[in-house]
Formats: structure tokens, sequence, C-alpha cells
């Protein structure tokens, strides 16, 4: 990738010579800067590096028209950076339609949403190995500043995007409106929460898990999956990530504002583990490998984030953390890649040996939580971490792909959430919002309450529900589990405001996703207090 965007003392740093060959052999394979987060010199050092590796073609071969059916993207908002995204698919359903050769698209980003004065532009190569995807990573760019991006190949400009950097580090000011979203099966109904979501203007869309489904068409759907199948080749999986995209309001919403993304189990197989399938008896573990290897590396083209996430093999680096000032450390986990198989009786849910995040991502959360400057701590997991009783009176039942099924390592990270100043957790998977208290011991309804925890409800999973029959299922739980404050199963996403003193919370729903249009409202007001740990309902 060539860009025009670092400054005289950035360049002047890019001369480290380990540096240069890692980031000098990434680009050739990927057509892109292979910036990783890293401290702001080290990041400059990569882009140097792979703007020098991966020049740009000077002839572009002929080109299909309708480049950018995928629309644009931008994510993973740094200080001085963002990734930008787009896919180059003028047939997105049938492998993209792309000749399989390089291509020189040409990004661009500006004060203006009129491009009257660009701040940074550059080239980058959309390569076939990578379905023609391009991650721009933009930077020299200003703190805390709205920019508007852009992308032009073949005589063709991309719709415009607009996005947002962080603050600067020791920013102590500013507030932060986030959006949270999970779940949205392309089966089960529009996409239509994003329309209202886009209308509050959230700074930042903090997305998951479950951005795709893996299920196989059913014709009785309010829209049908594309193939025959479940996918399980790279281009079954590309099909599948470009269907979805093709929906107007996530697009729309993924050009609004900057995204940071993680995965959850439908992007590959449901409810599976580390490297076991959830029917291990119908996937061969080589088999299931190569399943994974494919439903990462799609992953990975269809998501603006940086190329430290591409995938080597079976292997995709996903946990990651970003600091908006002193305001918000961000930590998003990882909880599929690393956990062991689920247990499947209560005893099996309380043995130490289990982990949900591993040894090295466990270490890694505990650190950040432990050295953080932020008033506010989030932890972004994919799955419920607050318990789940399932049994009305005595005794317990669990929920066992979810924390409650990894018993140990969820209690041991209560306790240390004592010593964590404002712990947040956003979470998703359920389908429905539960909001509660996180408490030092679920077992004692009495321990110390040690933080909050959001599951957002879904955009789209599960339909219109039933809500009467919802609450008849679970209203009589609530007895058996105090710690929850907000039960609901309507669709929709929730929205934070995070101040210094107090995090503002609206669990944004819609009447319906099963037509194009839908009338949002506020179900529920909560606020999460800096002086006092929990959730409260206003």
């Amino acid at each position: 990738m060539s860009a025009d965007c670092l400054s005289a003392d950035d360049r002047a740093r890019s001369t480290h010579p380990a540096r240069r060959r890692f980031l000098a052999g990434s680009a050739l394979v990927l057509g892109a800067a292979a910036t990783a987060q890293l401290p702001f010199a080290d990041r400059a050092d990569a882009v140097a590096a792979a703007r020098s590796a991966a020049p740009a073609r000077s002839h572009a071969p002929a080109l299909p028209a309708g480049l950018f059916t995928l629309g644009v993207a931008s994510g993973d908002p740094l200080p001085d950076a963002v990734v930008l995204w787009t896919r180059l698919a003028p047939d997105p359903l049938n492998g993209g339609g792309m000749p399989a050769v390089p291509v020189a698209v040409e990004w661009q980003v500006a004060d203006d949403s009129r491009f009257r004065k660009l701040v940074c532009h550059g080239t980058a190569q959309a390569v076939p190995e990578l379905a023609h995807s391009v991650h721009a990573d933009a930077t020299g760019l200003q703190p805390g500043r709205q920019y508007w991006y852009r992308f032009r190949c073949g005589g063709q400009i991309s719709p415009v995007g607009r996005t947002r950097t962080a603050p600067h580090p020791l920013a102590v000011g500013r507030s932060l409106r986030i959006a949270l979203a999970s779940c949205q099966n392309w089966q089960q109904g529009f996409f239509t929460p994003y329309a209202d979501m886009r209308a509050q203007d959230p700074d930042l869309v903090l997305f998951v898990g479950d951005y795709i489904y893996e299920s196989k068409p059913v014709s009785s759907s309010v829209r049908v999956h594309e193939g025959t199948d479940e996918p399980y080749s790279l281009v079954d999986y590309r099909n599948r990530y470009a269907q979805y995209r093709t929906d107007p309001d996530l697009q729309a919403m993924h050009a609004h504002a900057p995204w940071v993304v993680t995965f959850d189990d439908h992007e590959v197989d449901n409810d599976y583990a580390g490297q076991v399938p959830q029917d291990p008896s119908k996937q061969s573990h080589d088999a299931f490998g190569r399943r994974i290897t494919a439903a990462y590396q799609a992953y990975y083209e269809h998501m603006p984030v940086r190329a430290t996430a591409v995938p080597d093999g079976p292997h995709i680096q996903m946990y990651r953390r970003f600091d908006y000032g002193r305001l918000i450390r961000l930590n998003v986990l990882d909880t599929r890649q690393f956990r062991s198989n689920q247990a499947t009786t209560q005893s099996g849910a309380q043995d130490p040996k289990l982990t949900m995040l591993g040894a090295a991502q466990h270490r890694w959360l505990l650190d950040g939580l432990r050295r953080s400057p932020a008033r506010w701590n989030v932890i972004a997991s994919q799955i419920m971490m607050a318990e789940t009783d399932l049994q009305l009176g005595t005794g317990k039942l669990w929920y066992y792909d979810a924390w409650d099924g990894y018993q140990a390592e969820r209690n041991a990270l209560m306790a240390q959430f004592q010593q964590v100043r404002n712990p947040l957790v956003l979470s998703g998977d359920r389908h429905f919002t539960m909001i509660s208290d996180l408490k030092k011991d679920f077992a004692e309804p009495s321990s110390a309450v040690v933080g909050a925890e959001f599951v957002g409800t879904s955009i789209s999973s599960g339909g219109d529900q039933d809500q009467a029959a919802f609450h008849r299922q679970w209203d009589p739980l609530k007895a058996d589990n105090p710690h929850w404050k907000v039960v609901d199963a309507h669709r929709g996403y929730h929205l934070f405001d995070i101040g210094h003193e107090s995090v503002g919370a609206q669990v944004r729903v819609v009447d319906t996703v099963l037509s194009h249009k839908a009338t949002a409202s506020t179900q529920a007001r909560l606020q999460v207090r800096s002086d006092r740990p929990g959730v409260h309902l206003l």
C-alpha cells in the first residue's frame, strides 16, 4: 500500500529492519499495510515498510461495473489512525465476480463530505487471495476528529463513509456514545434496528458476535440464505458474508460510524469450542479445522480490522484493547477460540481446569484491567457473564455455553473485579435483553456487587417474538436470579452515553423485523454510577 499521511518525524522513524522485514512479507500477501495496534512510532514503521513492499499497479485490468456493491466501513479507531474497508464484488453472491488479478484501489480521507480538503490518501492492492478486500490503515490523523472517506477504482467511486478517531490518550473530558449490537440472522428478519441506530448517531458501534449465521437456507423464511447448505468452504463463507453485507440498513450503519467487532459461534459453527464442532460425530477434526480456516479468513475479509487479524490457518488474533483517552478502556475478548469444550453437567461446569479465555488471554485481560488509567473498564464479552439459573426453586441449572459453564474462571474474574475501577461488561448471544448486577459470588445473594452487565438483544435473531410467552417462561425465574434488573425479548440494540460520573443506558427496540420499516422506541432507561457498583433503573 502506498499512502501520503505520515509526518516527517514518522517517516524518519520508519527504519527498523526487523519490522520492515516482517511487514514486507505480510504486504506481499495482503496488498495492504499490516499495521498492528502498537505505539504510534511502531505503527508508523509498519505503514512505511508495507508501503515500500507493495507498490501499486500502474495499469489496472478492465473491470466490471458495480465494484462497490458491499459498501464501505471503518473500524478499530485509534487516536491517529482508523481502518478503512471495502471489497470489490460486482457479483457478490457468486464469488465476487472479479478477475483473478490484483487491482489497485485508491482511498481518500477528507475533512468534509465533499472532499474539498484531503487530509490523507493512498493506494492499496485488492488481491484475489483475500477476495479483493481492502483494509487501508489511514494513519497520521488527528485525535478525536470526524473524517469522511471513500474509495476509487476503475473509474468508479464508492459510497462515502464517515468515521471518527479515538481521543488523545491523555484526554479526560469527552463523553462517548456507544451502540451495542449482536446476532443478526438474515432468515429471521430485516436489520431494521440499524436505521434507528443511525438516527441516534453513536460515536462507535460495538458488535459482539453472530454477524452471519451458518444455517441452511429455509424457503419459508422472511428472506432466504443463499446457497443450498451450511457454508463449509471459503467460497461458501464469502457468499454468505456478501449476502449479509447487501442489507441496506447494515450498509448505512457501517458507513456512518466506526465499528469494533468480534465473533461468536455462528460465524463458524453453532456452539463450537476451540477446534471442537457442535457435532464431532459428523465433522472430523481435520474437516472442522479446514472449516474454521475458511470461516476465519472470510471473517477477516469482510470486517474493518487491522492486518494483525489476518488468520494463520485455523487461528486468528481477535482479542485486543482500545483506550478512549482516560475515559474508557475497551477490552475486546475472544470467548470461542481458546475455550475448553463445554461442560454438560453441573459438576462439569465447576471443574477448575475449564477455561473460557485460555491462559494467555486471561493474563492479558487481568493485566489490562489492573494497569488501566481509565474511569470505566469495559469488557466486550460475546456471551453472558452473569449467572442464569434456569431451575425454579432449590438447586441450579445453568446455560453451559455461556460463562456459567466455566464457573471457576468466571468466579475468579468476579473476585478480581472488586479491585478494578468501574467494570462494565457488554455482551450478546442470548437474543434478548438481560441486564444484571455482577456479584462476587452468585451462590450467595447477599454477596457484594462488583460490576454491571448489559446483555444486548438481537438485531433480528428470533424474529418478532411472542412477548407474553417469553415472560411466562422467564418472569418466574427472577426470584432465583435476583441480580437481574431487566429481561425483555424485543429486537433492537443498546445505546450507552458514557461520561465521567455515570453511564446512561437505553434499551432501544423496534416493533417488527418482519418488514423493511419499523417503529423504534426506548424500552428501558438505566444508569451505572461511578460511585456505586451495579445497575440502577431510571
